[in-house]
């Protein structure tokens, strides 16, 4: 994977596609290209996706000791975005990447064409309490070795033996402590915005989700049915659908937040 210097910290992330930027954002524990296998095909031939390893995920360097909070992966988003020369893109974020997402178009609402976000809500809870139960490494290692294994091959070759430990600990301690999106805040995000929910996640209540499309500006609300959290597995085709109904009916709005052209003037 190639890697950047963003917000003072290399950076590893996967490119992939050609048309409008979409900058797609994994869930915890994840990384760009393993979360979004299933969906990038769908993607690719309509937009140039960029997926970036969050700090301590993957390839993107995280030390111990160091900071790791929703402000600090929204500092490295803006970091990254910059750094590969994007002004204005579509966003995406899926989970941990959800929330990132949310906090960073509600920061900086000009810079977003469109925004999806898959499988998170604002609130804290349940988030925090299903978190603390299913991110414990302890139980992890007794009861899900092969997560646990799994865990281990994807993180510590760049970050040191156990370090999938340390990661999900501050997962749970950010979720604990993270700054919550006030109705004023989640007003400011303006661009056509995507919330998908699976009708059976223990992360986000469906009146969540639906709470959260009406907050924002311009909203709209995808309940996938018979889907726990892993909306990026479980009918990926209807989302994936879902996905491209959503980017074809904002296309307009879209291309008019990225102050480009239309084909028509182009064309004159």
């Amino acid at each position: 994977m190639p890697t950047i210097e963003a917000n003072g910290r290399t950076t590893a992330y996967a490119v992939d596609g050609a048309g409008p930027p979409l900058v797609l954002l994994h869930g915890a524990t994840g990384s760009g290209p393993a979360h979004f296998a299933s969906l990038l095909p769908a993607l690719r031939d309509g937009f140039l996706c960029y997926l970036p390893d969050a700090r301590g995920h993957g390839g993107t360097a995280w030390e111990a000791g160091e900071s790791w909070t929703t402000p600090d992966l929204v500092a490295d988003l803006d970091a990254f975005v910059d750094a590969i020369g994007l002004s204005t893109f579509h966003l995406l974020g899926y989970s941990l990447g959800g929330m990132t997402a949310l906090h960073y178009a509600a920061r900086f609402p000009d810079r977003i064409r469109t925004l999806a976000a898959i499988s998170i809500a604002p609130e804290r809870e349940p988030r925090l309490s299903v978190g603390r139960a299913l991110m414990d490494p302890d139980r992890i290692e007794r009861d899900d070795p092969e997560w646990a294994a799994g865990l281990a091959a994807r993180h510590d070759p760049n970050h040191g033996p156990g370090s999938w430990r340390r990661l999900l600990d501050a997962i749970v301690a950010d979720i604990a402590e993270q700054p919550l999106l006030t109705a004023g805040e989640l007003r400011e995000i303006d661009a056509p915005t995507l919330i998908v929910a699976g009708d059976r996640d223990p992360f986000v209540p469906i009146a969540q989700a639906s709470g959260l499309a009406r907050q924002v500006l311009d909203g709209r609300l995808l309940v996938l049915p018979d889907v726990g959290h892993d909306s990026l597995v479980e009918h990926v085709s209807v989302l994936a659908a879902a996905l491209a109904d959503f980017y074809r009916s904002t296309e307009t709005l879209a291309r008019a937040r990225a102050r480009e052209p239309s084909p028509t003037e182009v064309r004159s």
